[in-house]
């Protein structure tokens, strides 16, 4: 008959599964899409049609100056057309989300709408306070 030896333990090596927790830890940090807003002071106008905005689109802000911002920098509007076919072309995307103050001029609004179907972008969005990142 054989006895077990009782000085002689068994234990259960767990370093693979904390190897797979970081590497899954990784990859869900490099995979998600982060969306941040520009800090402008911007009023958005209200709207009851209104739905969640794409995470992906390109995002165009005209504070209540009626300032043209794209990807962080004061754009001129005779640049905007070619900055926007630039950066859809970078970031695959054929959607533009404009984001304005409620004070801001229709014929500003429709200009900047103009120059981004110009650039070829046919999916095209004005924000309102009900949307992401509002």
């Amino acid at each position: 008959m054989r006895r077990a030896h009782p000085d002689e333990e068994s234990t259960i090596d767990i370093s693979p599964l904390i190897d797979m927790v970081f590497i899954l830890l990784i990859f869900f940090m490099v995979t998600t899409t982060f969306v941040k807003d520009m800090q402008v002071d911007i009023s958005r106008p209200g709207a009851k049609s209104s739905k969640p905005s794409s995470t992906k689109s390109l995002r165009v802000f005209i504070d209540a100056s009626e300032q043209v911002f794209v990807d962080g920098a004061l754009i001129r509007p005779w640049v905007l057309q070619s900055k926007i076919r630039e950066l859809a072309k970078m970031q695959r995307t054929e959607s533009v989300l404009v984001v304005t103050d409620k004070k801001v001029s229709a014929d500003k609004l429709i200009e900047v709408v103009d120059q981004c179907r110009m650039a070829g972008i046919k999916d095209i969005g004005v924000a309102t306070e009900n949307e992401a990142g509002a």
